[in-house]
Parts: C-alpha cells; sequence; structure tokens
C-alpha cells in the first residue's frame, strides 16, 4: 500500500470491500466492525488489522471510544430496507443500526462518510425512510448528495445496481462547490471472460444472498449460467471477479458462506471510484488547507 493520507473506519465490514477500495486509493482502516462470525473469519483472513481495533458488535463501544478517521465508510445492513426482507425499515433493529452511524458521526466529526444500501431504500415507506435519513445527515452540518450506481458501469460484468451517499462535514470542509460522483467507464471484462469459455450474458446477475439453483430461464435466476452451450453455476471463483475482488483473494469457510459474502459485498471497483473523488474533493476543498 502507497503511504496513506487519510484514515477510514470500516463499519459492518462484511468481508472488507471498502477497506480493499479505499487501500487503493492509499487510505489507511484504524477500526472495523462486522457481528457475523463467518465474516469476520474472511475479514482477518484478507486485511490487515489490529484485532483490538475490529469490534464485534456496534452497540457495545461508545462512539467516543472509535478512533480518530477522516472518512466513516459503512455499509449498513440492507435486509430492514429491501423488496427481499419484510419491508419494516427503521423499526427494524437492524435498520436503527443507522442511528449508530449518526451517533458516530456527531461524537468523532470524521470529514466525510461514504454509505452503501439497497436501491431500495430510496422508495420504502414511500420514501420516507431515505427523508429520516437523509434529513437526519443534514441536520448534523454533513452536507449529502446521493446516486444510484450499478458494478456495470464501473467495468465489472454486474449489474448490482446500489445506492450510495456521501457527505463532507461543512465545518471542516468549504462544500459551496458540488460534490460530483463518479462518471461510468467502459466494461473492462464480460462474463465470456469471468467463465473463460463462451457465455450467453455480456454483464451478469446481480449476486444475491440464497435462492440458488432456478432454472436458467426462471426470472429468479441469478447463478445459473450457459457456458459453451452447458448450464453452469457460479462458485466463488467466479463472483469474486465479479466483485472486482483480488485473485489472491481467500475464503477460510464453505462455499455457501463464501457465496453468502460475496452476495452481501460492495463491488469494490465502485467503491474504489467514489473513493477517488472523495479523497480529491477534500484536497481542493478542505478549510484546514485555506
Amino acid at each position: 500500500m502507497k503511504q496513506a493520507t487519510y484514515k477510514f473506519i470500516d463499519l459492518f465490514s462484511g468481508i472488507g470491500g471498502f477497506h480493499l477500495a479505499m487501500e487503493n486509493n492509499a487510505m489507511q482502516c484504524v477500526f472495523a466492525s462486522e457481528i457475523d462470525t463467518e465474516a469476520r473469519k474472511t475479514y482477518l483472513a484478507n486485511h490487515q488489522i489490529d484485532p483490538d481495533q475490529f469490534n464485534q458488535d456496534i452497540n457495545d463501544i461508545d462512539p467516543h471510544e472509535i478512533p480518530y478517521h477522516d472518512i466513516l465508510c459503512a455499509g449498513f445492513p440492507c435486509q430492514p430496507f429491501s423488496q427481499a426482507g419484510f419491508k419494516k425499515g427503521l423499526k427494524d433493529d437492524r435498520g436503527n443500526l443507522f442511528f449508530n452511524i449518526l451517533e458516530i458521526l456527531k461524537a468523532k466529526r470524521p470529514k466525510a462518510f461514504i454509505l452503501e444500501n439497497v436501491k431500495h431504500l430510496l422508495r420504502h415507506d414511500n420514501g420516507r425512510t431515505f427523508n429520516i435519513i437523509y434529513s437526519s445527515l443534514m441536520e448534523n452540518e454533513y452536507y449529502t448528495e446521493f446516486q444510484i450506481l450499478k458494478g456495470s458501469d464501473f467495468g465489472l460484468p454486474q449489474l448490482r445496481p446500489r445506492l450510495f451517499l456521501v457527505g463532507f462535514d461543512n465545518k471542516q470542509v468549504d462544500t459551496s462547490k458540488p460534490f460530483l460522483f463518479p462518471k461510468p467507464i467502459p466494461l473492462e471484462k464480460n462474463m465470456s471472460d469471468i467463465w473463460g469459455g463462451e457465455c450467453t450474458r455480456e454483464v451478469g446477475f446481480t449476486l444475491r444472498v440464497g435462492g440458488k439453483g432456478s432454472g436458467v430461464e426462471d426470472r429468479r435466476n441469478w447463478d445459473g449460467y450457459i457456458v459453451d452451450g452447458k448450464e453452469v453455476r457460479l462458485s466463488p471463483q467466479e463472483g469474486k471477479k465479479m466483485m472486482g475482488l483480488p485473485d489472491e483473494f481467500k475464503f477460510p469457510v464453505s462455499n455457501s458462506q463464501a457465496m453468502k459474502q460475496l452476495g452481501n459485498s460492495v463491488c469494490v471497483n465502485v467503491v474504489e471510484h467514489i473513493a477517488k473523488e472523495v479523497k480529491s474533493y477534500l484536497e481542493d476543498n478542505s478549510n484546514e488547507s485555506k
């Protein structure tokens, strides 16, 4: 890794998609939090972090005890806001975890944040859930922009539309100029490249959690493909390529756990491009340098 310029924390970290993306922008992780035992194994197998700074339950730590950081990253739990769930929203305990993020922002005042969630968050409860989140961030003096970005817009052959929110502390950063999300780039590889054979799809389905094994023609199918005229199923090997994880990325867990973890992760390329723009915005508009 290049010499770090900014420090970040990695909340609801999963297998560390944010960690990889931020590190690729020469940033240093100083704290992470993940409650799932199997995901923690994968995180530790792939990332350097002080065990004392790898929290298990975000509810068990006082926000003031979290180390100083410039950027807060969080792919906060999707299920309460997704169509796959019961649409409980902020009434669900996992939905309320957003308020843990808010408390950390209040206590530590990082210069910026990058948050990720399912795109359905925008529509949940007729937009009321998102309005609570957005207005809470703005009321706490964080200028906030949001946009839906797809993996396929940033070189990866997977749709995976996700909502990203990026914010900056109005007191530490001059936010008079708008923050602009990165512009899409062409595909760098297609599904034939992923499989190493002729695939009938150029861009793959969004990796999901559960529901595997539907027929290739079934509308619920997400893991079945036709390659060289034969029906095949995704394994972690293809999945990690679709998520932008490096070849050397390890899964010290079962294949079913690995697929679940991939389905819960962020596309590394997407976050890497966002982080590059966030870094640029901070360098150009930090009040400390003026």
